[in-house]
C-alpha cells in the first residue's frame, strides 16, 4: 500500500517549530514494510521556511479555504493562505503521481489536519474540520485518515 504520510509523523524535522512528532506505531508499520511511506510536507512544499510562524484557519477549516470563504493566518495576521493552497496543490501532484491509495495524516495541522484542527483563536482550542491538504486530497478522491484512525481503526 503506497501512503502519503505526514513527514512529521516520520521523524523528520519539518514542523513550524523546527520539530517533529514521530509515531513510534507508524514507524513500525513502516519498518515491518506494511505500507510504502511518501513523506509529504505541505508547508515545506509551498516555500514556507522550518522553522515558521504558528498558523491557524480562521473562519472555518481547509474545505472553506478551498472554496474562498476562510484564510490561514499566523497569530500577527499575515495572511499565508496563497502558500497553503499551493502546498496541498503539490501533495496532490505528488499523490496523483505515485498512485497513492491512502493519505495518512497528522491531526490539528492546518495543512495536514485530519478531522481537527485548532479552532483559529491562537488559545489551543480544538474543534472537528479538516486542514487544507487533506480537503483538497479528500475532494479528489483520496481516502484521508488520521494516524491515529490508521493505527487503531481501518487499515
Amino acid at each position: 500500500m503506497i501512503a502519503i504520510v505526514s513527514a512529521c509523523l516520520l521523524g523528520i524535522n519539518c514542523r513550524y517549530d523546527g520539530g517533529n512528532v514521530a509515531n513510534k506505531g507508524l514507524i513500525e508499520v513502516v519498518k515491518a514494510g506494511k505500507i510504502v511511506p511518501i513523506p509529504v510536507c505541505p508547508e515545506q512544499l509551498s516555500g514556507l521556511p522550518t522553522p515558521r510562524k504558528t498558523c491557524e484557519i480562521i473562519g472555518g477549516d481547509g474545505f472553506d479555504v478551498l472554496n474562498g470563504k476562510a484564510r490561514v493566518l499566523t497569530k500577527d495576521g499575515e495572511d499565508l493562505t496563497e502558500k497553503f493552497v499551493r502546498g496541498a496543490n503539490e501533495v496532490l501532484k505528488i499523490a496523483r503521481l505515485v498512485k497513492a491509495d491512502i493519505a495518512i495524516m497528522k491531526n490539528y495541522s492546518p495543512s495536514c489536519g485530519c478531522g481537527f484542527i485548532y479552532d483559529g483563536s491562537f488559545s489551543g482550542k480544538k474543534r472537528e474540520g479538516f486542514g487544507v491538504t487533506s480537503a483538497l486530497l479528500m475532494q479528489n478522491g483520496f481516502k484521508v485518515i488520521s494516524v491515529e484512525e490508521f493505527l487503531h481503526g481501518n487499515r
